[in-house]
C-alpha cells in the first residue's frame, strides 16, 4: 500500500475512533469541566503518549511477524476484520443521550501527575490492543519500511491530540457541548458503518 493511501485510511479510521465518545473522552471531559482549558490539554496530551505504547507493539511487534510467516499475516488479518465487523456492528444501533454525561468530582494534580494519568488511562486500556492491531494489519505489507511504519504511528498521536484539543475547546463553551452531546449517536453510527465496512474489505480481500 502507498504511503498516501494508507495514511489516508488511518486518519479516517482513527479519526473515527477518536471522535467516538469512549473512556478517554470522558476522561478529557472530567478534567476539563472541572479545571478548565490548560487541564484538559495536559491530560490529553498523556492520553496521547499513551497511544505510542500501542502503536510501537502493535506495528512493529506485527512488522516482525508479517515479514516471516505470511499464514500469520492471513490470520491476523481475519481476526482484525472479524473485530472492526464487531465494531461496527456494536456501533450502528447508537441512540440519542437523553441525559447529561455523569461527571464525578476530580481532585486535580500538578501538570506532570495530570499528564500521567492520561497516559496510564490509555496505556492501560484493554480493549486498545485489538483495536491497533486491527487497524495496523489494514496498512501493514511484508516490504514496508520502518520510516513508514513509523509516520503512521506518529500522524495517528497527531490526530489524537488534535482531535482531544477540539474537544477541550468545545467544552470551555457550554452551548457548543450540549449540541456535540446531542450528536454524539451520529459518531457512533458513522463509526460503526465505516468499521463494518472495512472489516468486511479486510475479512473478503483475504479469503477471496
Amino acid at each position: 500500500m502507498e504511503l498516501l493511501q494508507g495514511l489516508l485510511l488511518v486518519t479516517t479510521i482513527h479519526l473515527l475512533a477518536a471522535a467516538s465518545p469512549g473512556p478517554d473522552f470522558v476522561l478529557v471531559t472530567q478534567q476539563t469541566l472541572s479545571h478548565g482549558r490548560r487541564i484538559g490539554l495536559l491530560v490529553s496530551l498523556g492520553i496521547t503518549l499513551g497511544l505510542s505504547v500501542h502503536i510501537i507493539y502493535s506495528a512493529f511487534g506485527l512488522a516482525a511477524l508479517i515479514a516471516n510467516s505470511s499464514s500469520a499475516l492471513w490470520v491476523i488479518k481475519i481476526l482484525g476484520g472479524g473485530y472492526l465487523i464487531y465494531l461496527g456492528i456494536k456501533g450502528l444501533p447508537a441512540k440519542a443521550q437523553t441525559d447529561a454525561i455523569n461527571l464525578k468530582p476530580v481532585k486535580q494534580y500538578s501538570a506532570m501527575k495530570t499528564i500521567g494519568i492520561g497516559f496510564l488511562y490509555n496505556a492501560l486500556n484493554p480493549k486498545a490492543p485489538i483495536y491497533f492491531v486491527s487497524l495496523f494489519t489494514l496498512v501493514l505489507s511484508q516490504d514496508m519500511p520502518v520510516y513508514q511504519i513509523a509516520i503512521y504511528g506518529a500522524w495517528m498521536m497527531v490526530i489524537q491530540f488534535s482531535w482531544f484539543s477540539l474537544v477541550v475547546s468545545l467544552l470551555t463553551r457550554p452551548a457548543i457541548f450540549q449540541q456535540f452531546q446531542r450528536l454524539g449517536h451520529w459518531l457512533d453510527r458513522i463509526l460503526g458503518g465505516a468499521m463494518l465496512a472495512l472489516g468486511i474489505k479486510l475479512v473478503v480481500s483475504r479469503t477471496s
